[in-house]
Order: C-alpha cells, then sequence, then structure tokens
C-alpha cells in the first residue's frame, strides 16, 4: 500500500473567504459591463407624440415630414418644404412627402413600423441597420453612422390607395392645365388659342 504524504493546510485567516467572494463579484461585473458596453446598439424609436392612427405595414405607402441628422447633431437630410398647390390639389394630397416603406434602409422602414398615423416619433438606426460602409456617393453621411431622424407621420396609404391618389392628383392636374390654357392670355373670348 501507497502511503500518501501529508501537506499540513494553513488556517484561512479572519475575512480572506469574504475578500475572495467579493473580487469574484467585482470581476464579474466588470466582464458585465465590458459585454453590455461592446454590444451593438439596436434600433430604438422613442414616442415623442404618441399617434392615434393605424400602424404602417412593411408596403405601405407613408406621408410623413423628417429631419435626419447624424450622432454629432450635424442635419444631413430634412424632407422638403411643402409646395404651395392649387387648392384642388391641396385639398387631395396628404401633408408631408410620401416614402414607400419598401423603398427605404431596413433601419427606418422598421422603425416606420412601430410609429402610428399623427404621431411625432425619434427613431436612432445602428449603422448596420442604415448605410454601413456604403453610404449614398455624394451623401455627408460618413461609413458607418449610426444615424436618427425625427419624423412626423401625417398619413399611411396602402399601396393601391396611393395609386388611386396619383391618379386623381394627375386628373386634377390636367384639368387644371386645361382650364389655364383655356383662359389664356391674349385668347379671345376665353376661347382656346389657335395654333
Amino acid at each position: 500500500m501507497a502511503e500518501v504524504t501529508r501537506v499540513p493546510l494553513q488556517p484561512i485567516a479572519k475575512g480572506s473567504l469574504t475578500r475572495l467572494w467579493i473580487g469574484v463579484a467585482i470581476a464579474v461585473l466588470l466582464a458585465l459591463g465590458i459585454a453590455i458596453a461592446a454590444m451593438p446598439k439596436g434600433l430604438d424609436v422613442t414616442v415623442l407624440e404618441e399617434g392615434q392612427g393605424d400602424h404602417p405595414t412593411a408596403d405601405s405607402v407613408v406621408f410623413v415630414e423628417y429631419v435626419g441628422t447624424l450622432p454629432d447633431g450635424t442635419e444631413f437630410d430634412r424632407s422638403p418644404p411643402a409646395a404651395n398647390l392649387p387648392p384642388a390639389l391641396a385639398n387631395e394630397i396628404p401633408q408631408g412627402i410620401p416614402m414607400q416603406l419598401g423603398g427605404v434602409v431596413e433601419g427606418f422602414r422598421d422603425g416606420m413600423l412601430q410609429t402610428r398615423e399623427g404621431g411625432v416619433y425619434r427613431i436612432e438606426i445602428p449603422a448596420e441597420q442604415a448605410y454601413g460602409e456604403s453610404p449614398p456617393a455624394g451623401s455627408p453621411i460618413p461609413a458607418n453612422a449610426d444615424l436618427t431622424f425625427e419624423v412626423t407621420v401625417h398619413e399611411i396609404l396602402t399601396e393601391a390607395e396611393f395609386e388611386q391618389l396619383s391618379q386623381r392628383v394627375q386628373m386634377l392636374m390636367m384639368q387644371q392645365q386645361m382650364q389655364s390654357e383655356l383662359g389664356a392670355p391674349g385668347a379671345p373670348n376665353g376661347e382656346a388659342p389657335a395654333e
């Protein structure tokens, strides 16, 4: 039978075990903090003013006003101001500019799906869901830039509703053009000018 050499163990000093567990807890918390800081940020939608209407779908056309900014606050895009339209057209076209959600960057589309008609939102898009390493040529957006949009959602239409609206507006524009040609200066008694 083999004999085992006994090694005497020193007694643990009072409070050492507690300090050991505190050290382990601190190490775990530091590791957790580093892991959280290194995690990529996700899409974030903040409600600034809750809308009361419907949510859009991935194939909706939304009429919006927006301002796009970079992380340092630099404005890189803004919806154009409303055009001065004749009353007949102005009453047909919703406020804002139309955007087909199927034709925008992934993060903007996914953010818009969380909005409601009539609301105001801040959509923060991580670079991976925006333009990533390939922003549009000539754009003030640098590569790998996170983007923030403040968006007012005025109206949400289906593609079919938008197509009908487009046709109505086109017809109204043709009528306006015909009326202006009939009443053109130099035309006797409002008749069409001779060609």
